[in-house]
């Protein structure tokens, strides 16, 4: 091992150690001019456990297990597992139930009072900082690159635009994205400069230190000066001397600095760095909190119209409890065409909430396809939970005033919104609030599980079985829908989160038909398969249906306002842009375990992962315009549910709906079956394509069915005819006398068994007597 690589090792696990110590624990002190804001548990056990993220680093995940509530990760149980997937010549049975619904929820009862305890202990750290101004955005890019300068920079890839807050770096070190601005020289002279565009009244400033694998940068101290022409610079007073502000003690803590009262008004802030960590440079992220006020001589009036929306919402952040009083509201609006359930509870006891919403709630009608939105599977990125907690009240309020849009969604699909599938994560986060929960927090379960990568693997399930029907030359085995959960999955050692145990009994229940999981921190919308087939770290690994997956995500990512702006510039380390916003999921990084793999392999529901916002958990002042950003594509992506085929499978006879029909579109390798009814929904580009249904004791039935371009779905109905030996034993089964139509066919396929067997009798013998003679 070279002395190169001992180093960048050690850098490495320094790295990680600070991950772990930036995630866990802080400093509360207290001065003039300077609010340090962190917290510490003691009595929580620690332990980094080595998790991939879907982001596009690997960082460590902080396990932290309160002693009085230090359960056992739940092991799946299922009825639906296999250890050979290719041991049955058809795919299992699964059980269906006409019911697809789960109790009602009663908000008005209040909450545990042992989860209240435990969540919350009333102190007055659990409440998250409530800042006086709001971030100018150079986290949320609302500050463009051109009003960021620096004294000086070390390359391009680590300008003055890569000092933003929670920004990341590539995996390596030099390339153009590089995780902060470092200045060129080390002395007290350097600085970074933010131009606010308009008089804005500063208030404080939030510091990082840089984004890297391998390098360990961070300010200690640093000055902050204000201009209003870059020429005459004032400097940020604590009462007569020049104040000097704590920066940080390790690269990730997002740490507070909040001016005195008397902070000055200005169009420009600059942060000079007056000493740095011994071995490292002068590098750091930043935030700048400030107030923007009215330009008496109104040379900036365009910039001076905010953006924002005409909806009435409620935009703010909402914690659990508010987050019940939200929906409980909404509920009591729109009773009608609402219902509130729960799937499940976190490890530490928080209801996983569900809004409903159809114009039959609770129950699942015959052709109406069931629509879910997941959120909040990583709890700091928190704008998906407040999109969903919007998207529910909008739908309402529009419903009410008769918007035929929204009418007809509402009638034709059952809508299922899952604003916080890790309340445990989001209530960690929320805690520490926007700005200071930094890039990790809460991302992972109360016990320290990635959720993303918490399903069952059955992508290598599937591969395995194709290779084995590829060397054994028998494809009559091989499974590629409705794959069962493989026992490692299921057995006691199995670490698998309480909350992804109650979304897999979730997508069981309900027969999904398309989803999204809502994601933050990048712009960009993905779909499977999220792993690669040979682990390679990243390779476009396209399922059968690619071209509809393509056609989903580029619903969504033409229609959202930032990802479709031309102009925009990469958040982080990838540009997206030139994939036109979309990526199959592979193909940026593998990940083993994914929600969208799972839902495409387990059941019959399409699911992508939308990355909503560069900044993961954004300021409440940034919520109207995302919502403006993402409203037309929640709804647009919503309709592509009516996008293909559907029908119903009946008994020819009885006109019974059949469940478990498998339906197989010609060319396409991956089927879907019908529910307890016999209704399917097949989704499908348009174009014309043979469909063959079957089903167990059914003659297969095959048609051609078109799909059309318009937004609702080809109607294309089967009828199926029973097998001659179904038939028999259902008659034998009651007693029956056979019919004659029966006996007939019966007959036949007697004399059909009796001649085959004839012949191949026949066969026999003149082949013995040719042999006989020939000795």
């Amino acid at each position: 091992m070279s002395e190169g690589t001992v180093m960048a090792q050690s850098l490495y696990f320094t790295f990680v150690l600070s991950c772990l110590i930036c995630g866990s624990y802080g400093l509360v002190s207290s001065g003039i001019g300077i609010t340090t804001v962190r917290s510490v548990d003691y009595n929580a056990t620690t332990t980094v456990t080595p998790t991939e993220r879907r982001d596009s680093t690997t960082k460590p995940s902080t396990t932290q297990s309160n002693k009085s509530t230090n359960a056992p990760a739940v092991r799946l149980t299922s009825t639906t597992t296999s250890k050979v997937l290719t041991t049955t010549t058809r795919p299992p049975k699964t059980t269906t139930t006409a019911n697809y619904s789960f109790n009602t929820e009663d908000l008005n009862e209040g909450i545990d009072k042992k989860v209240e305890k435990r969540v919350w202990n009333k102190e007055p750290e659990d409440e998250p900082l409530e800042f006086e101004c709001p971030p100018l955005g150079l986290e949320s890019l609302r500050v463009k690159d051109p009003q960021l300068r620096a004294s000086s920079y070390k390359r391009r890839g680590l300008g003055p635009h890569r000092g933003r807050l929670n920004i990341q770096s590539g995996i390596e070190d030099g390339d153009i994205y590089d995780g902060a601005w470092c200045a060129q020289y080390e002395d007290k002279k350097q600085w970074l400069e933010v131009d606010a565009r308009r008089p804005t009244r500063f208030t404080g400033v939030i510091l990082q230190g840089r984004s890297s694998i391998w390098s360990w940068d961070f300010i200690l101290t640093y000055k902050v000066q204000f201009s209003n022409d870059t020429l005459v610079w004032q400097p940020a007073m604590n009462g007569t001397k020049e104040a000097v502000f704590e920066g940080n003690q390790d690269t990730e803590t997002p740490v507070l600095a909040l001016f005195n009262e008397s902070a000055t008004v200005a169009r420009y802030i600059r942060i000079n760095p007056q000493s740095w960590y011994e071995n490292g440079t002068i590098c750091l992220r930043a935030e700048v909190l400030g107030c923007t006020l009215p330009d008496p001589n109104n040379i900036y009036a365009w910039q001076q119209t905010e953006q924002g929306t005409k909806d009435k919402l409620d935009f703010r952040h909402h914690n659990y409890k508010e987050m019940r009083k939200l929906m409980k509201s909404v509920s009591e609006a729109c009773p009608d065409i609402t219902h509130i359930y729960s799937i499940g509870k976190s490890h530490m006891g928080l209801k996983m909430y569900v809004m409903e919403i159809s114009d039959h709630p609770g129950k699942h009608e015959l052709g109406e396809p069931e629509f879910r939105y997941v959120a909040g599977m990583h709890g700091n990125e928190a704008l998906g939970r407040e999109l969903l907690l919007n998207l529910m009240q909008y739908i309402c309020q529009e419903y009410k005033l008769g918007n035929q849009r929204i009418v007809r969604l509402v009638k034709e699909t059952r809508i299922h919104l899952l604003p916080s599938m890790n309340p445990d994560g989001y209530e960690m986060a929320f805690k520490k609030g926007s700005e200071l929960a930094g890039w990790a927090l809460g991302r992972y379960s109360y016990q320290g599980i990635d959720m993303n990568h918490n399903f069952a693997d059955l992508n290598k399930v599937m591969w395995d079985a194709i290779e084995f029907d590829f060397q054994n030359n028998d494809k009559s085995k091989l499974i590629n829908h409705y794959i069962p959960i493989p026992e490692y999955y299921t057995s006691e050692d199995a670490f698998v989160a309480l909350e992804t145990r109650a979304v897999i009994n979730w997508m069981q229940n309900i027969p999904f038909v398309l989803s999204a999981n809502l994601h933050g921190g990048e712009l960009v919308v993905t779909y499977p398969f999220d792993r690669t087939e040979d682990w390679a770290p990243h390779d476009d690994t396209p399922t059968p249906d690619n071209s509809f997956f393509r056609w989903l995500a580029t619903v969504y990512a033409s229609t959202n306002q930032v990802m479709s702006n031309p102009d925009r510039r990469p958040c982080h380390n990838e540009n997206f842009q030139r994939y036109n916003n979309i990526i199959n999921g592979a193909n940026w990084h593998t990940v083993q375990g994914s929600m969208n793999d799972f839902s495409y392999l387990h059941t019959n529901c399409f699911d992508v992962t939308v990355e909503l916002s560069c900044d993961k958990f954004p300021h409440a002042s940034e919520l109207p315009i995302e919502w403006e950003n993402n409203k037309e594509s929640l709804l647009i992506y919503m309709e592509q549910v009516h996008r293909g085929l559907k029908g119903v499978i009946r008994d020819k006879d009885t006109e019974a709906g059949i469940a478990d029909a498998i339906i197989k579109v010609d060319d396409i390798d991956h089927h879907i079956r019908s529910v307890a009814d016999g209704d399917y929904w097949r989704l499908l580009n348009p174009g014309e394509y043979e469909v063959t249904v079957s089903a167990e004791g059914y003659n297969p039935s095959t048609r051609m069915c078109r799909v059309m371009y318009e937004h609702y779905p080809t109607i294309c109905d089967f009828r199926l005819t029973k097998t001659p030996k179904q038939r028999l034993k259902e008659i034998l089964a009651k007693g029956g006398k056979l019919p004659k139509d029966l006996q007939l066919r019966l007959r036949q396929l007697r004399l059909r068994k009796l001649r085959a067997s004839t012949k191949a009798i026949n066969s026999r013998r003149a082949a013995a007597s040719r042999k006989a003679r020939g000795s």
